[in-house]
C-alpha cells in the first residue's frame, strides 16, 4: 500500500505526465526523512553509480572503493584482466576490507586477516584448517555489477539491472562527438562541496537554464544561449549549445579546439552530471551524493589528456570552482530554505512550445523518474 506521503494530499495540485500542465513535486519530497530512506532502495541501490575512472584500476591489483549511502563497494582489476565489483565487507564478521584506492596482490581483512583473491575467492582464513563443515568456497565476496562507459567505472547493486550502455543508447555517441579523446583521459583533480539542500534540488537546478540569465552572468557570456537546448532521452538528458561564443568572455579565455561548439552537458539518472567545456580537450563529472534529507556532498572530478591542466583548463577549473559552483550552491541552499516555508508547496513547470533554453521540461522529466521510482500516486 502506498505511503500517505507518496499520495496526492489535500493541499497538493496534481503532478502529471504533460510538463506544461503539471505542477512540481510537493515540497515534502525534498524534506521528508521517510522519503529519503525510501530513495535508497528505490533509486540508488538499483541504478548505475559512478565509482571512478578506468585509469584508477588500469593494472592487475589496482582497486578503488566507492560509497553508495551505507553500502561500501570495491572494484578490483584481477590477474586475468577483468574488472569486478564486490561489497567491501569481509565474510567472517563483517569488517570493512579496504579504504580508498590502491594496489594489492590480495585483499586482507585488517580484523582477523581473512584473505581474498582479487576475483573475490576466499584464499585463506586463519585457524580454520580441520574445522568441520567449513568450505572456503562458501565465503567468497558478494559480487555487484561493474561497467566501463567512456572510460568511467560504474557499479550497480541490482544483479538484474540492464547494462548502462543498453539503458543510455545514444549517450556514448553524443559524448564522443564533443569529446573525441575521452578514452585517452586520466584523472586530474577533484573539488568537493558540502551543500545544505536535498540532492534533488541540485539535480533540478542543473536541468534548466531558465535561471542562467539572472544568476550566471559569466556562463551566459561563455555559452551561446540562443542555441542552448535540452533534450530528454530515457534515463539521461542532454544540454547543449552548438554555437561557439567568443573565446574572449568573462568566464575564462580559451582557444577553439578540434570540435567547435559552445557547451555540452548531460544528466545521467539518478545523480551524475557530465560537462564538456569549449576549447582544449576536457571532461568533468559532478556527482550529487545524498547525505541526509537536507544535505548533499558534491564531487567534481576533472579528466584531461594528462594529469596537469594547461593555463586554459586551469582557468576553466577556477571558474567552475570559484564562480559557477558557488552561484549554484547559493541558489540551491536558498531553495531548500524556501521549501520549508508554510507559504509554499508546489510551483508550475515553465515550458514553451519551442522547448527553448528557458524551458523546464528536463526538470519535469527528472521529477517524473523520481515519482515513478517511488511509486508515488500524485495525479
Amino acid at each position: 500500500m502506498t505511503q500517505p506521503f507518496l499520495r496526492l494530499g489535500k493541499d497538493d495540485a496534481p503532478f502529471c505526465d504533460v510538463p506544461g500542465q503539471s505542477f512540481t513535486l510537493p515540497a515534502r519530497f525534498y524534506r521528508n526523512a521517510d522519503i529519503y530512506e525510501l530513495e535508497k532502495d528505490a533509486i540508488f541501490y538499483c541504478n548505475w553509480w559512478y565509482a571512478g575512472h578506468a585509469s584508477q584500476v588500469a593494472e592487475p591489483g589496482d582497486f578503488l572503493t566507492t560509497q553508495i549511502h551505507d553500502q561500501s563497494i570495491i572494484v578490483t582489476h584481477g590477474r586475468d584482466g577483468a574488472l569486478r565489483g564486490f561489497y567491501n565487507v569481509c565474510q567472517h564478521r563483517g569488517h570493512e576490507l579496504v579504504k580508498g584506492c590502491g594496489r594489492a596482490s590480495v585483499l586482507s581483512c585488517p580484523y582477523h586477516a581473512w584473505t581474498y583473491e582479487l576475483d573475490g575467492r576466499l584464499r585463506a582464513a586463519r585457524n580454520t584448517d580441520g574445522m568441520e563443515n567449513f568450505d572456503k568456497a562458501n565465503f567468497a565476496l558478494k559480487q555487484v555489477q561493474v561497467e566501463v562507459f567512456c572510460g568511467f567505472v560504474f557499479v550497480n547493486l541490482d544483479p538484474d539491472a540492464a547494462s548502462l550502455k543498453e539503458q543510455t543508447q545514444g549517450l556514448e555517441d553524443e559524448i564522443r562527438e564533443y569529446c573525441p579523446q575521452v578514452d585517452e583521459f586520466v584523472f586530474a583533480h577533484r573539488h568537493t562541496y558540502e551543500v545544505e539542500s536535498n540532492w534533488k534540488v541540485l539535480a533540478d537546478n542543473f536541468l534548466e537554464c531558465y535561471h542562467c540569465h539572472t544568476a550566471h552572468r559569466d556562463f551566459v557570456d561563455l555559452v551561446d544561449m540562443e542555441s542552448y537546448r535540452s533534450h530528454v532521452r530515457g534515463i539521461y538528458s542532454s544540454h547543449v549549445s552548438n554555437a561557439a561564443r567568443s573565446t574572449e568572455n568573462s568566464a575564462y579565455t580559451f582557444e577553439k579546439g578540434d570540435v567547435d561548439f559552445g557547451y555540452a552537458g548531460w544528466f545521467l539518472w539518478p545523480n551524475l552530471t557530465i560537462w564538456v567545456y569549449p576549447g582544449e580537450p576536457n571532461i568533468s563529472l559532478l556527482q550529487i551524493i545524498p547525505d541526509g534529507p537536507e544535505h548533499t556532498v558534491e564531487h567534481l572530478d576533472w579528466f584531461l589528456p594528462t594529469g596537469k591542466p594547461s593555463k586554459q583548463i586551469h582557468d576553466a577549473m577556477v571558474y567552475m570552482d570559484e564562480v559557477l559552483q558557488p552561484e549554484d550552491i547559493g541558489l540551491c541552499e536558498a531553495v531548500q530554505r524556501g521549501l520549508k516555508s508554510k507559504g509554499y508547496n508546489q510551483g508550475r513547470f515553465v515550458v514553451d512550445k519551442d522547448l527553448s533554453e528557458l524551458s523546464e521540461h528536463a526538470v519535469h522529466h527528472f521529477q517524473k523518474m523520481v515519482a515513478n521510482a517511488l511509486e508515488a500516486d500524485l495525479s
